[in-house]
């Protein structure tokens, strides 16, 4: 697009940037704020506003907000392994942007799973380039076709979250081309993005907000990418260095390191003005595609509610279509209806829709495990309480808390100044409010008063979190809380936490006070003084929360009444999991075992029950050391919004849980090609190289994995026939596939290739899905993509295809291999 639309029709970018003086072009390369960029009336730019995703579209509260939708995490959705299915989930969230007015949702996250320790692995599609990149090429098609932006992030090494505004991810050239670079290559190239985004983290020693080879020779040089580069929130260290260097818009605004200093840069010849004149051609270009330049922006009144039955049929069958069945002994799932079900575990009570981070939104609801069983089952199912699953007292949902004032959901939070004076009020839905980078207030604030009503009365645990000198009211009971530098932005994300037994009363009011470690908010008089410094708005931001909850049981009385549960029923579903404590932005895990006795409860119920099932709702993978002992696995994600009704509905077959691993399961911590995500003198080694995932794991560079990428049984048999080669120049295989069970069935059928060289791994480079009726058989076709047929030459600094032949394996996922085609000479 090189024009303007509307009435700026006769006009080109070029026109409107010349009316513009450099203080004006280059107040528009910062935000005008938090969440928003700059307007400028006198030639017809809007602000382009933007919102966290793609987990829901938060808008411009963080935490809280207005409620919206909340989808399932993305790599459970890119288990469905369907363009489809990524392509419908755009689409969906373009309509929750566009009832928000919110113009670029910042997402889809397109970083590898390189070491399953990283916080954000569950924001990001997978373990390989190529279903990363296709599916994320699906999902910015779904999005930007109903004219909403998709920036595509976190260019480029971003996949770990230990020190990551510092770290430097030490990657060759030929694994950053192969691996790390592809999936944008491919997003780029099959989707346009109309936006990127530029990471924390340093690679190969430059900073990637000022990295001239990714941003400038590659990006916009080699793939010819006409979009848009912002930096990632307060990632932006350099003026001249990083607007030279190929970044288009330093996030967030007003105050950042470009302003004065940027315009000084030009001045001195630092930087030529015509890469200003790009920077702002590249914003106006983005502002025009999303349809703030020139034009009136539509209103949306008609489209589905977050709460409405349009998005909840959506947001099941999206979720539970994408589960992913591991293990199924004995033709243990699906359930029967006329079946009696022991449920047990915390993870069925307080079911985990979402991960910690800049990935949370409100939604208007959380359906668990419970309500979705109960729904369908009534008196059939009996629900037992799990061990506990949290080290900080901080609870994902609050059914116990409400406003005091107004009978609400929630906290109610006052704000005091140092004199003692009121500042203002707030109510937060969720346990977690945040005073937030746009408050203004009269003063500083110095000490916050938070107010909870519980239905609990006696000994109940209660909790504080935010860093501060905390006192609960009425109660033997005070923290001192301070920020340890775990990671960026840590008093928002990953606050301190405190917690402890107090007893409350008839009144059932829960108080607690906390005097600020530094004052905290923006002061009105201070709109219009010096504030160049961005840490200002970072350190005017913080977290607080307070939550209260039942006193936890001891663990053997939990696991005596599971198991106990458990014998006196037909089948028992277990579910168990992790936390937004363990899948979070800013902290990086240090195992994949369950936290808790989980592991004991499982064994305690296999050991009583006639039949068990493990529902496994994490993001990313876990540690199964009791997989032998069990029936049946389904490894369920974090479903969204509707949880329980998505679960419910695949472990009873209303919706076939036809999912396939995007990600291989290691056995047992360590037992991964990559596993360390702590920098050594600020590095992170890429030294696995090419071999990451299931590349490494089937080269013997790791233990064979309990669960490799493309496992799924789905709920049915396949036989595979007739494999050949169809097509030798395009690399493409043909095969039947024959459903030999009792039902409809989708089968994914994967093509990997295996070079001859032994230097080279094997590699994923085409899938086909499809669904078949019991008994039938289908011909599939499946092509290899050629991006993935290549590799990069460092001598030439150029791709070649692989010239030495080897071999095509038509397969249910590496671990079950149906065919195997010879591919001679050139791929």
């Amino acid at each position: 697009m090189t024009t303007i639309s509307d009435a700026f029709s006769s006009k080109t970018y070029s026109d409107l940037i010349g009316t513009l003086d450099l203080q004006t072009k280059v107040r528009l390369l910062t935000g005008a704020d938090a969440w928003s960029t700059a307007a400028v009336e006198s030639i017809g730019l809007g602000a382009v506003r933007v919102s966290d995703g793609p987990g829901g579209v938060r808008g411009p509260e963080f935490p809280g907000g207005r409620a919206v939708a909340l989808f399932p995490n993305i790599t459970l959705l890119a288990s469905s392994w369907s363009d489809e299915a990524s392509q419908e989930v755009g689409r969906l969230l373009a309509e929750e942007a566009r009832i928000q007015d919110v113009k670029v949702v910042l997402g889809p996250t397109v970083n590898l799973h390189r070491s399953l320790l990283g916080g954000r692995v569950f924001e990001a599609f997978s373990e390989d380039p190529l279903l990363s990149g296709k599916s994320a090429a699906a999902f910015v098609r779904g999005l930007q076709e109903s004219g909403i932006g998709a920036c595509v992030k976190h260019l480029v090494g971003n996949e770990s979250e230990t020190n990551r505004n510092s770290m430097n991810s030490v990657i060759d050239e030929a694994t950053l081309r192969e691996l790390y670079l592809l999936p944008f290559e491919i997003t780029i190239t099959d989707a346009d993005p109309w936006s990127l985004m530029a990471a924390y983290n340093d690679v190969n020693g430059v900073a990637a907000t000022e990295h001239e080879h990714v941003n400038n020779e590659v990006v916009k040089g080699e793939w010819g990418y006409t979009g848009l580069i912002m930096s990632d929130w307060f990632a932006t260290k350099t003026a001249g260095a990083a607007a030279n260097g190929g970044l288009d818009l330093v996030m967030p605004g007003p105050a950042g390191p470009w302003g004065q200093a940027l315009v000084d840069a030009v001045q001195a010849g630092e930087v030529d003005e015509r890469v200003i004149d790009d920077h702002v051609a590249r914003l106006l270009r983005l502002a025009d595609r999303v349809g703030v330049l020139g034009q009136q922006p539509p209103s949306h009144t008609d489209l589905p509610r977050p709460d409405g039955p349009e998005r909840r049929e959506q947001l099941t069958r999206l979720a539970a279509q994408s589960m992913t069945v591991l293990t199924n002994r004995r033709s243990t799932l699906p359930l029967d209806r006329g079946q009696t079900v022991a449920l047990i575990g915390r993870h069925a009570i307080e079911t985990i829709g979402m991960g910690g981070g800049s990935a949370q939104v409100l939604p208007p609801y959380q359906v668990s495990v419970a309500e979705g069983l109960g729904a369908l089952l009534g008196e059939g199912v009996t629900v037992v309480d799990g061990v506990e699953v949290r080290v900080r007292p901080v609870t994902a949902s609050a059914p116990y808390m409400t406003e005091p004032e107004t009978g609400e959901p929630g906290i109610q939070a006052t704000f005091f100044a140092a004199d003692g004076a009121e500042l203002g009020k707030k109510h937060s839905r969720s346990p977690l409010l945040n005073i937030d980078l746009g408050e203004v207030y009269d003063d500083y604030i110095t000490s916050i008063r938070l107010r909870t009503s519980t239905q609990l009365r006696g000994p109940v645990e209660v909790g504080v979190y935010g860093a501060g000198d905390w006192t609960v009211v009425g109660a033997d009971l005070d923290f001192v809380l301070r920020l340890t530098g775990k990671g960026f932005g840590e008093q928002i994300i990953a606050p301190p936490a405190g917690s402890g037994v107090i007893n409350v009363d008839t009144s059932g009011l829960v108080e607690a006070v906390v005097h600020l470690a530094q004052p905290m908010g923006v002061r009105r008089s201070d709109v219009t003084g010096d504030v160049s410094n961005p840490l200002h708005f970072l350190a005017a931001s913080g977290a607080y929360g307070l939550t209260v909850r039942p006193v936890p049981r001891p663990v053997s009385e939990v696991i005596d009444a599971a198991a106990a549960a458990a014998a006196n029923a037909d089948v028992a579903v277990v579910v168990v999991g992790v936390t937004e404590e363990q899948e979070t932005e800013s902290m990086d895990k240090t195992t994949l075992r369950l936290p808790g006795e989980q592991d004991a409860l499982i064994r305690g119920v296999a050991a009583a029950a006639k039949r068990t099932v493990v529902v496994v709702n994490t993001g990313t993978p876990a540690l199964m050391p009791w997989a032998d002992e069990v029936d049946a696995i389904i490894w369920v994600g974090l479903p969204g919004q509707e949880a329980g009704h998505a679960i419910a509905a695949a472990l009873f077959g209303d919706i076939e849980p036809a999912g396939r691993l995007v990600t291989t399961f290691p056995t047992d911590d360590g037992q991964a090609p990559a596993w360390s995500v702590t920098p050594i003198d600020g590095n992170i080694e890429y030294s696995e190289g090419k071999f990451i995932g299931y590349r490494g794991h089937h080269a013997g560079q790791a233990p064979a994995p309990a669960f490799w990428l493309g496992h799924g049984l789905g709920y049915s048999t396949w036989d595979y026939s007739d494999a050949a080669l169809s097509a030798a120049a395009d690399v493409e295989v043909g095969v039947t596939v024959t459903n030999t069970g009792s039902r409809t069935s989708r089968e994914t059928v994967q093509l990997y290739f295996q070079p001859a060289e032994t230097s080279e791994p094997v590699r994923l480079v085409g899938w086909h899905g499809v669904t078949v009726a019991a008994g039938e058989s289908a011909r599939v076709e499946v092509r290899a993509d050629s991006r993935v047929m290549r590799r990069w030459n460092t001598s030439t600094d150029s791709w070649e295809p692989f010239t030495g032949g080897g071999h095509l394996l038509l397969a249910r996922g590496l671990g079950d291999v149906r065919a195997t085609i010879d591919l001679l000479g050139a791929a």
